[in-house]
């Protein structure tokens, strides 16, 4: 069916006026245009162009959500812009990062890695997240500055660069080795035996056996229960990488 506009003007009326607990019946039609818009060019602008205009200070924040939500799918970086201007509001700020986390273009990279410096608590906690699992490479730096942080951010940190997986990401979680706070020093084992896996089962073996046997080596001159749990795991992978039958 041909994109028709003008038959989406009542439910975008419907959109900017509602609120928690109001009818949605109405959303079917944006629903079913956003779905139907895939491969038509022209069609996407213009829903984007409509959805982005609802993400302004008039409508409630049911209504931003469900924009937010569409933008996820459709959006471009025609749209980071104004769901930028979100991303410091606490009551906004993770549908706003919902919405970037998904686009690909490199614009909604940016502009939560220019939130990431700027935002606390919660807030910074989300961008580490998404940064994460957008696997943003460009963001390493940010991260790993971070990893001597205050514990959950630290934490944080470690789990994205451990989602990263980039030799720069290694690299930072190897220089972190050190880090004292239990919490930090557990997530960035996680986040190295994570790598590991990850280059084994690339096939990458040489480099999967070099973090097994540095966390082996840092797990054997230390006596806490984290490190007890860590050798385990690392001497398994170390016998992963050894053995000529494990699939690569």
């Amino acid at each position: 069916m041909a994109y028709e506009p003008a038959s989406l003007d009542k439910p975008f009326e419907v959109l900017k006026a509602f609120d928690w607990g109001g009818d949605t019946s109405a959303f079917q039609a944006i629903d079913d245009a956003v779905s139907g818009s895939y491969g038509d060019a022209p069609a996407r602008a213009d829903l984007e162009k409509r959805l982005a205009a609802l993400l302004d200070a008039s409508t409630s924040r049911a209504a931003k959500e469900y924009v937010c939500r569409k933008l996820a799918v459709i959006g471009t970086a025609a749209s980071v812009p104004v769901l930028a201007a979100l991303l410091p509001d606490k009551d906004q700020s993770h549908m706003a990062r919902y919405a970037l986390e998904r686009m690909p273009a490199a614009e909604a990279a940016d502009a939560l890695r220019k939130a990431l410096v700027t935002v606390q608590g919660d807030q910074k906690l989300g961008m580490i997240a998404s940064l994460g699992s957008r696997g943003d490479s460009a963001a390493v730096p940010l991260l790993a500055a971070l990893l001597g942080g205050d514990s959950r951010t630290a934490v944080a940190a470690a789990d994205a660069l451990g989602r990263i997986r980039t030799p720069e990401a290694m690299r930072a979680l190897a220089g972190a080795a050190g880090i004292t706070d239990k919490a930090a020093a557990a997530a960035i084992v996680d986040a190295r035996l994570g790598c590991a896996e990850s280059l084994l089962r690339e096939g990458k073996r040489s480099e999967a056996l070099a973090i097994y046997k540095s966390l082996a080596d840092a797990a054997a001159q230390a006596t806490t229960p984290a490190a007890k749990a860590t050798r385990p795991a690392a001497a398994r992978g170390m016998l992963a990488c050894l053995d000529t039958t494990t699939a690569s």
